[in-house]
């Protein structure tokens, strides 16, 4: 059976196409190229050096769907990365991030419906636990949401959980993922943000390799060991990893099931500096400013549940995750223009 990747060209995309076709799965692709570009796909057949079905569209043209659907009779299940993503930008454009994450998502599932696809690995994020009550967080920590992005990541779990209950044929694995960085080892593909980059890691290395000045740190007095906020970083290779878990423990259930993908520890803004740092070799100036409105101190995960039910556990750590990801900036300064 083969397995429709939507957003197949981004970030996670890349490196979750390139686990799949090395564990031998046929696979099909769609993504609109908004936040992605052609070469990334180019990369991961000689990466792998295996082909794929690839079609440009958008979640929220039906009969593009339903057009993948009836040319791959054989799809099976869907892992859905199609989204837009950023945080700040989903505050300043709320209809768009609504529009495009549920109401394509929506025609997505429907278009699976029709066609008899029930089984969908969806790529959810921490988000979803607004400020958690403490560290580290589980599953079934309370869910609230304070941003139109995290809106769309928890109404769309919650739309997967009542299409189950009205359809029990139906599996959703949902994966709440933490903070994914790093690249692939090769330097082939990694993460190419449009503009100044919205996250931590990408913000570094662009400073590393001399296209930014410095790195703003958003406040230094939260109660953490540095002041700085703390996250779980996670390399994008071990999150690749755990949807190929997903799909294999979707081939065999139904019904709905949440799963934080992270490493369960905590490092710091500076952390992260000072690592990147003596890894690289390199000096990342910064400079501190006022904390973002609705950043939290501390968020790290318990991935107890991912080891115990999929069989999955992060095996890289932050040296192999600054190594890769400045490894790819090196290589591409400007992404994957050419």
């Amino acid at each position: 059976m083969k397995i429709l990747v939507t957003g197949g060209a981004g970030f996670i995309g890349t490196h979750t196409l390139v686990e799949l076709l090395e564990a031998g799965k046929d696979v099909v692709v769609m993504d609109n190229f908004s936040n992605s570009k052609p070469e990334s796909l180019a990369r991961v057949k000689k990466i792998t050096g295996k082909d794929f079905k690839f079609y440009e569209a958008d979640m929220l043209d039906t009969a593009a769907l339903d057009r993948i659907f009836e040319e791959n009779p054989d799809i099976g299940s869907v892992v859905h990365f199609a989204g837009l993503k950023a945080v700040g930008e989903s505050c300043e454009q709320p209809m768009r991030y609504y529009t495009n994450n549920i109401s394509g998502t929506l025609k997505l599932l429907d278009s699976m419906n029709r066609h008899g696809v029930k089984k969908i690995v969806f790529s959810s994020s921490a988000t979803v636990y607004g400020l958690p009550k403490s560290v580290p967080i589980k599953e079934d920590f309370p869910l609230k949401t304070y941003n139109p992005y995290g809106e769309t990541k928890l109404m769309t779990e919650r739309i997967l959980s009542d299409i189950i209950k009205a359809d029990p044929e139906w599996c959703a694995v949902i994966l709440r993922y933490f903070n994914p960085i790093g690249a692939h080892s090769s330097g082939l593909i990694g993460e190419d943000p449009k503009g100044i980059p919205n996250n931590l890691f990408p913000y570094i290395t662009q400073v590393g390799v001399g296209k930014l000045k410095k790195l703003r740190v958003f406040g230094d007095d939260y109660p953490t060991h540095d002041g700085t906020g703390v996250r779980d970083y996670i390399h994008v290779a071990d999150l690749a990893n755990a949807h190929l878990k997903a799909l294999e423990y979707a081939e065999k259930t139904v019904g709905i099931d949440y799963f934080n993908i992270g490493t369960g520890k905590g490092y710091s803004v500076l952390d992260m500096v000072k690592a990147y740092e003596r890894i690289t070799g390199k000096t990342i100036a910064y400079e501190i400013v006022d904390r973002r409105p609705g950043d939290i101190a501390e968020c790290y995960a318990d991935p107890t549940k991912a080891k115990e039910v999929l069989n999955w556990t992060a095996k890289y750590g932050i040296d192999d995750m600054c190594r890769d990801a400045d490894r790819w900036q090196t290589n591409n300064p400007e992404g994957y223009t050419k």
